[in-house]
């Protein structure tokens, strides 16, 4: 298994974003140079827009809706436009976001007609007395206050359903990953991480001018997933969280896991309770804590210090971060 922690910026109170797009299986030498550019440029281009977003002054928790917005705008990544597609062959979208200096938050879970997830979750923090909305219920609650309402065709891609069609395949014991059969109609384009083998979900993390923290986090699911499944990332405390006072987390992983270790919680309270700095927090909380329940995964964090950290236990995550008056590092694989 290889592993990956980064840890930069430690004591740099300068505003700074970070956002991932999934952990998953290395697949350095499938990808062309081309087909791994694109997804070097998708991160590059969310990271640079909300660059801009801090330098003008806007608060953590909008720079972090709006990150996650563009990936789910962008089909590269599993959520909004671009998910995965459940058993049924539908889509059912999830997200939340949370604002570390009021520690507000909103969620939604099994969403099939709006547009962006993330905006949901926003409208259901600022506009309702409760904290998670599911369904049906979600989507109305969305278009109530204004939100985009799709068919819930426009989630969908070729790619996404060549997908589908291949776990179904290899669920019947008709097809295996490794499988040499002129199968090309079950096989999606490749990506730098193999998309039958990722945890597809997209976050954002981000401390402002103020120092003040926020994270939001949104997917897709899984490929052939139950109906009705629900994962970590609409769970605040287990794939999103957020406290001035300490850290802002976003997950990414096998969802069941990182519910039962709370992990993003879990690495707030290692840092507040047991003092331990954000390396030693989210390092804990992925590289111990989670393989020892089966999680798989990574996430992102931003202390109150203004320290990042990425560390994930596959062989790549989707990633990168930006202060102002940088430039953006993107980062897929593990470092060597």
């Amino acid at each position: 298994m290889s592993v990956q922690t980064t840890a930069v910026g430690i004591g740099d109170r300068r505003p700074v974003l970070a956002i991932h797009g999934g952990a998953g299986t290395l697949l350095r030498s499938a990808i062309s140079a081309e087909e791994e550019q694109r997804y070097r440029h998708a991160l590059d281009e969310i990271l640079r827009a909300g660059q801009a977003m801090l330098a003008e002054g806007a608060l953590a928790v909008e720079v972090v809706v709006e990150a996650v917005r563009r990936l789910e705008e962008c089909e590269l990544f599993n959520a909004g436009r671009g998910a995965v597609y459940t058993a049924d062959a539908s889509h059912e979208l999830d997200a939340s976001v949370m604002d570390g200096q009021t520690r507000q938050a909103g969620a939604v879970a099994g969403l099939r007609c709006t547009r962006n997830p993330v905006l949901a979750a926003l409208a259901v923090m600022r506009h309702s007395e409760h904290l998670m909305f599911i369904g049906d219920a979600a989507d109305r609650f969305a278009a109530s206050h204004g939100l985009e309402q799709v068919d819930p065709s426009w989630f969908g891609t070729e790619s996404r359903l060549l997908q589908l069609r291949r776990a179904q395949a290899a669920a019947r014991g008709g097809l295996l990953d490794h499988d040499g059969q002129a199968l090309s109609f079950v096989t999606p384009p490749a990506a730098p991480l193999d998309e039958q083998n990722k945890f597809g979900t997209v976050g954002a993390v981000a401390m402002d001018a103020a120092g003040h923290l926020a994270a939001a986090t949104s997917t897709g699911g899984m490929t052939n997933k139950q109906v009705g499944r629900v994962g970590d990332s609409p769970i605040i405390g287990a794939g999103c969280y957020a406290d001035d006072a300490t850290v802002a987390v976003s997950c990414t992983g096998t969802g069941e896991a990182f519910i039962r270790a709370c992990a993003a919680h879990d690495v707030a309270a290692l840092m507040a309770y047991a003092g331990l700095s954000l390396e030693q927090a989210a390092r804990r909380v992925v590289m111990d804590k989670l393989p020892s329940n089966g999680g798989r995964g990574g996430l992102i964090a931003v202390s109150a210090r203004g320290e990042v950290a990425m560390p994930f236990n596959t062989e790549g995550m989707y990633r990168g971060y930006v202060r102002l008056g940088e430039r953006p590092d993107v980062a897929i694989y593990a470092a060597a």
